[in-house]
């Protein structure tokens, strides 16, 4: 999954409404890749941000997000805003369903909303230079999934059970 893409309006000029809107707000780009979730409330670690309530399933894309070994699904919400960093601030939870606040530190508003995608993703559909600006030593560079980073590439960070299960198949 490559940074966030602006989905298609449904109708000329009018986007569809936010499906979070107590919780994020979007910055659109006409950059590609440009835009941006952002959140609007404050919330300790560990705490859950959102639960994943209208997605549907869906074929690998650059859109979607890993659920299993072999399953993904379409997002069908602002959601598909929160873009990739090497220092995130949520975590997808795709057992639980949820979106949480990493566990090292609290989200404030005005934090940008981002995830680690090798944490979902085995193999990304669009790989990727990383651009996240985490900094060196933290920044992974070119993001293509976890299956190819090494085991101490993906220390520390939080990763879903199947790309847990897939990594010690691996080894």
């Amino acid at each position: 999954m490559a940074p966030a893409a602006d989905p298609v309006p449904t109708l000329a000029n009018e986007l569809p409404p936010p499906t979070h809107p107590d919780r994020l707000r979007v910055d659109r780009s006409t950059k590609a890749f440009g835009s941006g979730a952002y959140s609007l409330i404050d919330l300790p670690a560990g705490a859950v941000f959102a639960k994943i309530t209208t997605a549907t399933p869906g074929k690998k894309a650059y859109t979607t997000v890993q659920t299993g070994r072999d399953s993904h699904i379409e997002l069908n919400s602002d959601l598909v805003f929160c873009n990739h960093s090497c220092a995130p601030s949520l975590v997808f939870d795709m057992g639980r369903m949820e979106v949480r606040v990493v566990d090292d530190r609290p989200l404030k508003a005005g934090d940008a909303l981002t995830f680690f995608y090798p944490s979902t993703e085995w193999e990304m559909d669009q790989c990727f230079q990383c651009t996240c600006g985490a900094g060196e030593g933290v920044c992974r560079g070119w993001i293509s999934g976890a299956k190819t980073m090494s085991t101490e590439e993906l220390d520390g960070y939080w990763l879903n059970g199947h790309i847990s299960e897939l990594l010690h198949e691996r080894k």
